[in-house]
């Protein structure tokens, strides 16, 4: 039998009781279990990290990119690539943005339109943008991972669909055993979509939830059952989909800990391979439409036990916590990737593909190639204008420094493997880490003495406790966000 293991944390550490006191914070604890592990600490604790803070898909993040590189970078970085002692291979991912209607928590990149007959020109310059990539890659590269996203790829008809992958595959090398996977929603996805894309190749398929609830539902204009969800994931089990993930979303209005718990046994029920149970991110700055429901969106304390709610219930069912909003099956390549420390983070999240180059393209896609990032335009009016004149449509993006590469491998370290041995970092970049990182040191003791990290000599270890905060842990690292510190204009969605 496994003995239950209890974290707690000082509570003297950063605040003294009577400045705790004064800003308001009680001296209260909260609680949460994984599985057969208990964490406790202090309320206090979460208010001094739930604070704005990057996700690190990239790094550096997407403000600091800059627009003057254009496409003709992005074409002799393209080049550069092939030419590379042993070229890498391809992760291809492609944006397709349309949607019937607007779901009020989105802040994805998207395109309402009830009428369909707008998805043509899209998807024909869509295929020239594929051309004009081809023309720059080497036909040897081999395709490893391919993704659709949105939008709701499968707002387009079968048809359309299978159209676009043919005329992919035609001019890219797919690897034969290469990941295939697309986002769907499950209001407007048909059988036929589903054998349609399974036919094709598709061996991955991930769909929206958000919440079963349905004042939530209501809410942020957002209605599906239990039933529809249900029965699309048995056509995908019964067409021989491979891995199927569900989304939720936890913070969004209405919600309480006890409502969403009954969302998450409902998706325990259905069994899927993989959840991600993302924080909702209110940044009413950018997407107008969240500030519709902003007076009831929990926060703070009731928005910690939201997602306590999921990750007692997931872990209890036999879903391992990944990290950050993730959970699979323990056999799942992504936690035996995890356990093996090859776990890799991109612009679609965690990925078991890592050392590939990857190509975006669609209306606001990123690529992120060795050392460059690129974005195309993020409207559909300049994304079009760029294409019809044959060129790639890239708006900004960065060459990485060489001190940008030393942080990117420290940050994504930590967030995919929750442990980062300072020898091997030592190894591959020639430095001396603590020296190289002498600024902070005491931002790491500050992170240890609150029990989010142990620190022990060469190794740097996140904390079961650590983990539900691990974007605090990568900010240790992040410069730009430093220099960042006292501008007033907000950029990013809090921490938990």
């Amino acid at each position: 039998m496994e003995r239950d293991l209890v974290v707690t944390f000082r509570r003297d550490v950063f605040t003294g009781k009577r400045e705790r006191e004064r800003n308001g914070l009680l001296d209260e604890n909260l609680e949460i279990r994984f599985r057969d592990q208990q964490v406790t600490f202090p309320l206090w604790l979460l208010e001094k990290y739930n604070v704005p803070g990057p996700r690190y898909t990239s790094y550096p993040t997407a403000p600091e990119w800059k627009e003057d590189f254009g496409p003709g970078d992005m074409e002799k970085t393209l080049e550069a690539s092939n030419t590379v002692a042993r070229p890498r291979p391809i992760s291809l991912y492609m944006h397709l943005p349309f949607c019937d209607s607007l779901c009020l928590f989105c802040g994805c990149n998207v395109v309402i339109q009830k009428n369909h007959d707008g998805a043509h020109p899209y998807l024909n310059r869509l295929k020239r943008e594929i051309q004009v990539f081809a023309r720059h890659v080497s036909s040897q590269r081999e395709v490893i991972q391919f993704h659709w996203g949105g939008g709701t790829p499968t707002y387009m008809s079968p048809a359309q669909l299978e159209d676009l992958f043919l005329f992919t595959r035609e001019r890219f090398r797919f690897a034969p055993h290469a990941e295939i996977g697309v986002e769907v929603d499950p209001r407007v996805t048909t059988e036929e979509h589903v054998q349609t894309l399974r036919r094709l190749g598709f061996n991955r398929i991930s769909m929206g939830v958000q919440d079963f609830n349905p004042l939530v539902q209501k809410t942020v204009h957002r209605i599906q059952s239990y039933d529809l969800t249900r029965q699309l994931v048995d056509q995908c089990r019964a067409a021989g989909y491979e891995s199927i993930n569900i989304d939720l979303i936890y913070g969004l209005p209405h919600q309480t800990g006890d409502s969403f718990a009954e969302s998450v046994d409902k998706v325990i029920e259905i069994n899927p391979d993989r959840i991600a149970m993302f924080s909702y991110a209110h940044v009413p700055w950018l997407k107008k439409q969240q500030g519709s429901f902003a007076q009831f969106i929990p926060d703070g304390r009731d928005k910690f036990k939201i997602f306590r709610s999921g990750v007692e219930r997931f872990t209890a069912a036999g879903y391992d916590y990944i990290g950050f909003d993730h959970f699979a099956r323990p056999n799942d390549e992504l936690c035996v990737a995890q356990r093996n420390r090859t776990l890799h983070r991109n612009f679609q999240g965690y990925t078991t593909q890592a050392g590939a180059d990857l190509f975006g393209l669609g209306v606001s896609s990123i690529s992120g190639i060795d050392r460059i990032y690129a974005q195309n335009y993020r409207d559909l009016e300049s994304y079009s204008g760029a294409i019809d004149q044959d060129r790639l449509a890239i708006m900004r993006g960065m060459r990485l420094t060489e001190d940008d590469v030393v942080r990117r491998a420290v940050i994504s370290r930590i967030l995919c493997h929750c442990v980062l041995h300072k020898s091997e970092i030592e190894s591959e970049f020639n430095l001396d880490f603590d020296a190289y990182f002498a600024e902070e040191q005491p931002r790491l003791r500050e992170l240890a003495d609150d029990g989010l990290l142990e620190l022990d000599g060469d190794t740097i270890s996140v904390t079961l406790s650590g983990r539900i905060f691990i974007r605090i842990v990568g900010m240790a690292f992040d410069k730009y966000l430093r220099q960042k510190k006292d501008s007033a204009k907000p950029l990013f969605s809090k921490t938990l």
